[in-house]
């Protein structure tokens, strides 16, 4: 209950922090042209609102519904669909009255402080803390693979070499850039030999919708830190601080032929090899269904792995930052392509609150929460540029199409598109936490 609470406390915080920077981008712009803003506000207020207070023109406040939030501006048609309003004769201080490129800058702003504000905390990460990884070459043991990866074509030691004869410097970069490439091939050294595992549409669907498909291969080491609940390992007489030597004095080389050994031992007895006290004991257990033990290791990849560390000063940092901002948008771009890819299958991976939610951590870290919160500033950005009436970019569409053959699209189309946008909004939400509730009982 706790994890999910601080996973809970992050997202609220990370999207409130988001809602209002984007808001402020229209606000400013609004403000800028001279155009009443009648409302600001931090997540929906239906029938009331949980804060407000009036200052000028605008009404400030909080709503209780926390889908995100919006500024009112005055003589623009928006999801609030103030038709009286509209029946007036336009005003010089309304949003129908200015310029269209004044209105274009006004839509935008809200995108505009999305990405500014993703650069600007790409910026502060890398100066902060730097940039550690993993590099591909220094997975000396080779990969780990689970199921995905067995049936895809990998094999537990295999050395990653490159994806479509290109080297990928940082090892967690590898299935992502496989992914978003839609890479066709992986070149990794078997058994002194160099080996195309090709990767078909098939392949690419499997890997969108896995967690984990390859990890470093770690040597043998089962030194148990933990017991998680029911677990059988405590229940068998295991303790905590044990190291785990081997399984009816067969020693192994890599966690994965332990595990291994584990699967093809379900619902048999066991006799494992036990450190304890500098004793050595032996334990007697039935291998439950799971085919695992229900332990958690002492694992530290920095004592096992050279890892790449940069450290960055303010000046290094903010060419990095701003670059590490257009590559993840550049990512983000290719992911949602996939989304429309009926090979790969990708829509059926889309989530929502919940999958939001779970990219956070189950303990807190400003590190993973600045990182998430830039990563989730730069969705909303790409997500609001979208020509879909009722967000910002379809608004946009409507402002080039008036620039581009000096037609303004008349009022009784823009309610219509309103109202067909924020039902086409309303499905894709109820679509992306349809699926998070899916997987939660799959």
């Amino acid at each position: 209950m706790e994890i999910v609470l601080i996973k809970a406390a992050q997202l609220i915080l990370s999207l409130s922090l988001l809602v209002i920077i984007h808001e402020f981008g229209h606000f400013m712009f609004a403000r800028l042209f001279k155009t009443r803003v009648e409302k600001f506000y931090l997540f929906f207020d239906p029938w009331f609102s949980l804060f407000k207070v009036k200052k000028g023109d605008t009404e400030y406040g909080v709503g209780w519904l926390p889908l995100g939030g919006y500024v009112k501006i005055s003589g623009m048609i928006d999801e609030s669909m103030d038709k009286e309003a509209m029946k007036l004769p336009p005003q010089p201080y309304e949003f129908r009255a200015k310029k269209t490129w004044q209105r274009l800058l006004i839509m935008v702003g809200g995108v505009v402080m999305n990405f500014i504000l993703a650069f600007i905390i790409y910026i502060g990460i890398l100066y902060a803390w730097g940039e550690s990884y993993l590099p591909t070459a220094s997975v000396k043991y080779g990969i780990e693979v689970d199921s995905v990866g067995t049936k895809i074509g990998f094999q537990n030691g295999d050395k990653i070499l490159s994806v479509d004869n290109m080297q990928v410097e940082n090892f967690r970069k590898v299935i992502p850039t496989v992914i978003l490439d839609k890479a066709r091939a992986i070149q990794v050294e078997r058994d002194g030999q160099k080996v195309d595992v090709e990767i078909s549409d098939d392949d690419l669907a499997l890997l969108i919708k896995s967690k984990v498909v390859i990890s470093p291969r770690i040597p043998f080491d089962y030194k148990i830190v933990k017991f998680p609940k029911n677990s059988a390992a405590k229940e068998a007489g295991l303790m905590v601080d044990d190291k785990i030597l081997g399984i009816d004095s067969i020693k192994y080389e890599y966690n994965d032929q332990f595990r291994t050994m584990l699967r093809e031992s379900i619902g048999k007895k066991i006799n494992l090899s036990v450190l304890r006290d500098n004793q050595k004991l032996n334990i007697s257990m039935i291998v439950p269904e799971t085919g695992a033990l229900g332990i958690q290791l002492e694992q530290d990849l920095t004592k096992i792995f050279e890892l790449k560390t940069v450290e960055y000063s303010l000046i290094e940092s903010i060419p990095a930052g701003i670059d590490r901002g257009f590559s993840t948008i550049s990512d983000y771009l290719k992911q949602f392509k996939l989304i429309f890819s009926p090979k790969t299958k990708a829509y059926e991976s889309l989530g929502g609150f919940i999958a939001i939610g779970n990219i956070f951590p189950g303990a807190w870290s400003w590190f993973d929460f600045w990182n998430m919160t830039a990563f989730l500033s730069i969705i909303l950005g790409v997500m609001n540029l979208l020509p879909i009436p009722a967000l910002d970019g379809g608004h946009v569409m409507f402002l080039l199409f008036e620039m581009i053959t000096g037609r303004k699209p008349n009022d009784k189309f823009l309610e219509y598109a309103q109202i067909a946008g924020m039902v086409l909004l309303l499905t894709l939400v109820l679509f992306a936490n349809g699926n998070d509730i899916f997987k939660l009982f799959k």
